[in-house]
């Protein structure tokens, strides 16, 4: 897997994942709970590996070259 996001791209991700994670702890279990997990969860993932499934099958790059 070739990285494909770059570092203010991850620094972002791993913040709106924690506030949403952090979102999904703070709200009463409903539906919404769950997105919030799964969408921050995915976020935290893409900061930490370097690469968006996303980004690469519409060929976006945002690593300075």
């Amino acid at each position: 897997m070739k990285k494909n996001t770059g570092s203010i791209d991850r620094i972002v991700r791993a913040i709106v994942g924690a506030v949403l994670i952090m979102a999904a702890f703070l709200l009463d279990a409903n539906g919404l709970t769950v997105v919030f997990y799964v969408v921050g969860v995915v976020f935290l993932i893409t900061a930490i590996t370097g690469f968006c499934a996303f980004y690469k099958f519409f060929s976006i790059d945002t690593r300075k070259k």
